[in-house]
């Protein structure tokens, strides 16, 4: 297997496990090194409205959305048009562009911000997003890049895109609260004070299979991997009183 495919391969391994916007940025910018770059950056505009997740300098993400620069950015402004992975480089494209994007490049620049591939996406409605690798390398070729990496640099925004927005989508579906048995809500109120499964069956006057039978059922409803978890979200979410 080359290397390539290994990254690709960690990448997708890992994505599926990301659970929040922290995972999957911290997935995203190990992956970006490992194939050779020094940033990424993904930038996702519903209804006019910029959400940016990437490993660029704060400083330069902050400058970026204060000055409105994803209505002036070369690449972005591209991405909106092509449907394919382009490259781009800093040094390249400020002499064609105005006054303006010259001096947007200009400041990349300052940020280190050299050169890079794109991965246009597409959505529904007017949606869009683009998916970044960026480098400070002065020697970037990134049409080389394309030329011997294209699939798996694809790939990487794609599944990156998906998975952020299926994560995002069951994050907006409202929690229905499971229904605790008495049982289960006593047992687990006895786990929340400190109590043994033998202490807690000793406790309710039930055998001690019986009271992990209902941490069982309460970690299952709750989607819990461990009893201090469980104990965790019932309180969470008002379950024990």
């Amino acid at each position: 297997m080359k290397r390539s495919d290994r990254v690709f391969q960690d990448f997708v391994d890992a994505i599926e496990l990301a659970r929040n916007e922290v995972e999957f940025e911290r997935t995203a910018a190990r992956t970006a090194v490992c194939l050779g770059f020094r940033w990424f950056a993904y930038l996702r505009i519903v209804e006019g409205a910029p959400r940016l997740i990437s490993s660029y300098p704060r400083s330069w993400s902050s400058r970026y959305f204060d000055l409105h620069y994803q209505q002036l950015d070369p690449v972005i402004r591209r991405a909106r048009l092509d449907h394919d992975i382009f490259g781009w480089t800093s040094g390249a494209a400020a002499p064609g562009g105005t006054k303006d994007q010259r001096r947007f490049f200009e400041e990349a620049v300052s940020f280190g911000i050299r050169g890079g591939v794109t991965i246009p996406i597409r959505g529904g409605f007017g949606r869009m997003a683009a998916f970044t690798l960026a480098s400070d390398d002065r020697g970037l070729h990134p049409e080389r890049l394309i030329a011997t990496s294209a699939q798996i640099l694809r790939l990487v925004g794609l599944h990156f895109h998906t998975h952020l927005a299926a994560r995002q989508l069951v994050a907006e579906v409202p929690l229905v609260d499971p229904v605790l048995g008495h049982r289960e809500r006593q047992c687990l109120a006895w786990a929340a004070r400190g109590k043994t499964v033998s202490e807690s069956a000793l406790l309710l006057g039930i055998s001690p299979r019986t009271v992990s039978f209902h941490l069982e059922n309460a970690k299952r409803k709750l989607d819990a991997t461990s009893i201090a978890q469980c104990v965790a979200e019932a309180i969470r979410r008002r379950l024990l009183t």
